[in-house]
C-alpha cells in the first residue's frame, strides 16, 4: 500500500517550495499540557522562497509542539506594504498556522510602516505598544523605533501593576547582541533595562540582527535575539562574552514554553535543524544587579 506523503511535503508542493534539504523538526521541549507555548520570529516578511521554507518548518513544528500564538519581533514586512504584499509576505506563507488558529501578536520594526498596526491579523488593535496575558504570563509588546516618554511611562505603570508570575517583553532592537551589523542598542538599554530590573521582567525577545543568539543572563534577565525568520546575515555573529549560544548559518525561529518555574526554548533552522535548546529556571524574586559587561 502506498503511504500518503507527510503533510509538510504536501503543503510544500502546494506552495511551490522546494524542500529537498528539509526534515521533520526534532522537538526537544518538555511539551507539558498546561504550559504557555508560543513561537517567536523576527525579520520575516520578505515574500521570498527562504521565508516560505522557514514557514513550512513552523507548520511542521506545530504538529509536534502545539503552540497557540506567535510573537513577531519587527521587520514583519520588507519592501512594498500594500494589501497584496500582506498576502504574499504574511497570509500565504503562514496560512497553515492561521488556519490552525494560531494568533499573531506583532511589534513594529524599522522596516514596518506605522499604519501596519491596524492590520487585524497582527492583533495590535491600532496601538504601537500594548500588553496581554496568556495564563500565568504577561506579555509587553513595545515599539523600539520611538521609545518616547509617553511609552516609557505607560510601560512603567503596566509593569508595576502586572500580577502574573512571568513578565515577557519583546520589541525589535536588541538591548544585547553580538552581531556585527548592529549589535547592542546601548541608548535603548539605558532606558529600558532599569525598568526591567526594577519590576522583575523575566525574558526579553528582539530581532533586528539577522542571526539567532541566546545571551548570557544580564542582571538576571534572559535575552534572546531571533531576527532571521526571513533575512539572514551569514557569518555576522561575532561570539562574545555575551553569547551563550548562537547560530547564523541559516534562517531560524524560536519555540518557547513557559511553566510555573521554567522557560524552555528551542531555536530551529529553516530546514528543521535544532540550533539551540535549553530549559532555564524562573528567577527567584527580582533579577539581580549583575552583568557580563
Amino acid at each position: 500500500m502506498r503511504r500518503a506523503a507527510p503533510a509538510f511535503l504536501l503543503l510544500a508542493t502546494l506552495l511551490g517550495v522546494s524542500l529537498a534539504a528539509q526534515q521533520p523538526p526534532q522537538i526537544s521541549l518538555p511539551n507539558k499540557p498546561d504550559s504557555v507555548k508560543f513561537l517567536a520570529m523576527g525579520d520575516n516578511g520578505t515574500g521570498e522562497r527562504p521565508q516560505y521554507e522557514a514557514a513550512q518548518t513552523m507548520a511542521a513544528a506545530l504538529t509536534r509542539f502545539p503552540f497557540d500564538f506567535a510573537i513577531m519581533l519587527g521587520d514583519n514586512m520588507y519592501g512594498g506594504q500594500r494589501p497584496a504584499d500582506f498576502v504574499t509576505k504574511f497570509e500565504r506563507p503562514y496560512k497553515p498556522l492561521l488556519d490552525a488558529g494560531v494568533k499573531f501578536y506583532a511589534s513594529l520594526g524599522n522596516h514596518d510602516e506605522q499604519n501596519n498596526r491596524f492590520y487585524k491579523p497582527w492583533n495590535m488593535n491600532g496601538e504601537r505598544y500594548y500588553t496581554y496575558t496568556k495564563k500565568n504570563v504577561r506579555f509587553f509588546a513595545l515599539d523600539s523605533n520611538d521609545m518616547d516618554p509617553k511609552q516609557v511611562d505607560w510601560l512603567r505603570k503596566a509593569l508595576q501593576t502586572a500580577t502574573e508570575a512571568w513578565k515577557v517583553a519583546y520589541f525589535h532592537h536588541p538591548l544585547y547582541s553580538s552581531a556585527g551589523r548592529h549589535g547592542s542598542e546601548n541608548d535603548l538599554r539605558r532606558v529600558l533595562e532599569p525598568l526591567f530590573v526594577r519590576y522583575g521582567v523575566n525574558a526579553v525577545f528582539s530581532g533586528h540582527d539577522h542571526v539567532y543568539e541566546r545571551i548570557r543572563p544580564q542582571k538576571g534577565i534572559y535575552y534572546f535575539v531571533s531576527g532571521a525568520a526571513g533575512q539572514l546575515r551569514r557569518g555576522d555573529l561575532q561570539a562574545s562574552r555575551l553569547t551563550d549560544k548562537g547560530y547564523d548559518l541559516d534562517l531560524s525561529f524560536m519555540l518557547v514554553e513557559i511553566t510555573d518555574d521554567t522557560i524552555s526554548i528551542q531555536a530551529l533552522s529553516r530546514t528543521g535543524r535544532s540550533a539551540d535548546s535549553a530549559t532555564l529556571p524562573k528567577q527567584q524574586g527580582k533579577p539581580q544587579e549583575t552583568s557580563a559587561r
